[in-house]
C-alpha cells in the first residue's frame, strides 16, 4: 500500500513538472517561478500555491489572468513592466495572503483585493495618490509597503479600514504633508523616512497607541515631533534640521531604548537625561562642542563621532557605568584625561579615530576588547600604556607617527588577534624583526605598513622584507658567534689550555651568508 501511494505521488509530481510552462521553473508541484515572459502563463496548474514572476514585460493584468488559480496563496510580480491592473483582477484568488507588485510602473492602486490578504507590497512604482476605497475590506492586512512612489501628500484616512495593520512603510515618496485620521490600534512599525515632512498635525500619534518603531530620518523636522506615543521603543530622526532637544517632547518616552539624532544641527544634548531607559544614543554628525551634563545612566552604546569635542574629562563620563560601546571619532580631540573612563566598567569597544591625540590615554578600562586610534599623532607606545588591557583583541594604530614598537608591548597583550599598523613611518631596524617573529608565532592578523628608514628598505613591507631579514639575521649570527668564542676562551683558560692566536678575533664568521 505504501509503495503504491509513493508511486502515485511520484507520477503526479512528474506530471506536474512535465507540464511546466515555457520560461518557468517548477521545482515543486505548488511553486512556480517564471522569467522574461510577455504575459501570465495560461497553463498554470490549479494546485499552484506560490507564483513568482520577475524581469518580464507584462504591461497589463486582468481578471482572466488568474481566475483559474483558486489555490494561489502567494503572488510576486517583481520588475515585470506592469503599468495597469484592472479592478477585480485578483477577485477570484480567495486564498491569496501575500501579494507583491513591486518595481513596476503602476500609477494607481487597483480595487477589490482578496479579503484574506495579509501582506501587500507596492513599493518602487509611480503611485501618486491613495483613496479611501483602495484598501476596503482588508481587515486581515498586517503589512503594507508603498515606499519609493510619488505620494506628495497623503491622507491617513485611506488606511482607516486596516484595523489589524502592524507595519506601514511609506519612505522615499517626496511627501510634504499628511492629513486625515486613521485609528490603527495594532500598528507597531511606521517608516516615513526620506520624505520632505516638516511637522505632523496635533494629536497625529495618539491614533497609534501601540507604535514601537518610528522611522523619520531624512526629512525636514526642526524639532522632535511632539506627543509621541508612550509605547515607542525606537526613534530614528537622523538627517533632519533639529537644533535642540526639549524635555517636554521626550519626557513621556519611558520605554524608549534607541534614539538616533545623527546628522542634525544640535548644539547641545541637554534634556536627553529624561529618557531614563535609553540604551543606545547616536549624536554623531552634529555641532556639539561638549558632552551633555547629564545622560541616561542605562546607556550601553553612545556615538559622539564627527562633532567638535576637543576634550574629554573624568566628569564628562561620570555615571555611565553600563556603557559598552563609545565612539569619539572625527572630533579634533586634543585631550583625553587619564582615567576618564574609570566608571565604565563594562566598556568593550572604544573608537577615537581621526583625532589629534599624541599618546594612548592612560587608565583605559581593562574590559576593552577593541581599541581604534587610527589617524592620530601617536609617535610611541609603551608597555605602561597597554599592559593592563589583557582582554584586547583588536588594536588599530593605522596612520599615526610610529617609527618603532617594542615586542614587550605585544607580549603584554595575550589575546590580541588583529593589529593595524600600516600608514606609519616605520624605521625597519632589527628590533622590528623581533616584533615580526612574535606576531608570526602568535598568529596575529597584521596590517604592517611600509619601511621609510633605512633607505635600502624604503617601500618594503616590514613583515615580508627580505632586505631587513638578511641584514638582521647576519648581525644576529655574528654576535652569537662572538659570544660563543668568548665562552670557549674562558673555558680554555679554566682548563689550562693555551689561548688561540689573536688573529682569530678577526675571523669572518659571516662567510656562510
Amino acid at each position: 500500500m505504501i509503495i503504491t501511494i509513493v508511486l502515485c505521488l511520484a507520477l503526479c509530481m512528474d506530471s506536474c513538472l512535465a507540464s511546466c510552462p515555457r520560461r518557468c521553473s517548477c521545482d515543486s508541484p505548488r511553486t512556480m517561478q517564471c522569467y522574461r515572459v510577455l504575459a501570465i502563463p495560461s497553463n498554470i496548474p490549479a494546485t499552484t500555491g506560490k507564483l513568482y514572476i520577475s524581469h518580464s514585460k507584462i504591461r497589463h493584468l486582468q481578471f482572466s489572468d488568474f481566475h483559474e488559480m483558486p489555490g494561489l496563496q502567494e503572488l510576486v510580480l517583481f520588475s515585470s513592466g506592469i503599468e495597469t491592473i484592472e479592478n477585480n483582477t485578483f477577485r477570484a484568488l480567495n486564498n491569496l495572503k501575500v501579494l507583491e507588485v513591486w518595481n513596476n510602473k503602476l500609477t494607481s492602486i487597483p480595487r477589490s483585493f482578496p479579503s484574506k490578504l495579509e501582506v501587500l507590497k507596492l513599493g518602487d512604482n509611480s503611485i501618486c495618490s491613495l483613496n479611501h476605497q483602495d484598501f476596503e475590506g482588508l481587515t486581515r492586512l498586517r503589512v503594507l509597503e508603498i515606499q519609493n512612489n510619488l505620494l506628495n501628500t497623503l491622507s491617513f484616512h485611506a488606511f482607516s479600514s486596516l484595523s489589524n495593520l502592524q507595519t506601514l512603510i511609506l519612505d522615499g515618496n517626496g511627501m510634504h504633508t499628511t492629513f486625515g485620521v486613521a485609528r490603527l490600534p495594532n500598528l507597531r512599525y511606521l517608516n516615513m523616512e526620506n520624505n520632505k515632512l516638516m511637522f505632523f498635525y496635533d494629536n497625529f500619534f495618539t491614533h497609534f497607541p501601540s507604535l514601537q518603531y518610528l522611522r523619520l530620518a531624512g526629512n525636514q523636522f526642526v524639532r522632535v515631533p511632539p506627543q509621541l506615543p508612550k509605547s515607542l521603543l525606537s526613534l530614528r530622526l537622523e538627517r533632519n534640521h533639529i537644533k535642540s532637544v526639549r524635555v517636554r517632547d521626550l519626557r513621556q518616552l519611558e520605554n524608549l531604548f534607541d534614539l538616533n539624532l545623527s546628522g542634525n544641527q544640535l548644539l547641545s544634548g541637554d534634556g536627553l537625561h529624561v529618557v531614563i531607559n535609553l540604551t543606545s544614543l547616536d549624536l554623531s554628525k552634529n555641532q556639539l562642542s561638549t558632552l551633555p551634563q547629564k545622560l541616561p545612566t542605562k546607556l550601553q552604546r553612545l556615538d559622539y563621532s564627527s562633532n567638535q569635542i576637543s576634550r574629554i574629562t573624568v566628569q564628562d563620563m561620570k555615571g555611565l557605568a553600563s556603557l559598552k560601546h563609545l565612539f569619539l571619532d572625527n572630533n579634533g580631540m586634543l585631550v583625553f584625561e587619564d582615567k576618564a573612563l574609570q566608571w565604565c566598567g563594562y566598556l568593550s569597544n572604544l573608537a577615537m579615530e581621526q583625532n589629534l591625540l599624541t599618546s594612548i590615554p592612560l587608565g583605559l578600562p581593562v574590559t576593552l576588547t577593541r581599541l581604534d586610534l587610527k589617524g592620530n599623532k601617536i609617535d610611541q607606545v609603551g608597555v605602561h600604556d597597554v599592559k593592563h588591557l589583557k582582554h584586547l583583541q583588536v588594536l588599530n594604530l593605522r596612520n599615526n607617527k610610529l617609527a618603532s614598537i617594542d615586542d614587550d608591548v605585544l607580549e603584554s597583550l595575550p589575546r590580541l588577534r588583529h593589529l593595524y599598523l600600516d600608514g606609519n613611518p616605520w624605521n625597519c631596524t632589527c628590533n622590528l624583526l623581533k616584533v615580526r617573529r612574535l606576531l608570526l608565532d602568535k598568529g596575529t592578523d597584521i596590517k604592517e605598513g611600509q619601511c621609510v628608514e633605512p633607505p635600502y628598505c624604503r617601500g618594503e613591507r616590514w613583515m615580508s622584507s627580505n632586505t631587513m631579514l638578511r641584514g638582521c639575521e647576519t648581525s644576529y649570527n655574528f654576535e652569537k658567534s662572538r659570544e660563543s668564542k668568548k665562552k670557549m676562551k674562558a673555558s680554555e683558560i679554566f682548563n689550562g689550555k693555551p689561548l688561540m692566536d689573536d688573529e682569530d678575533d678577526d675571523y669572518d664568521y659571516d662567510t656562510e651568508y
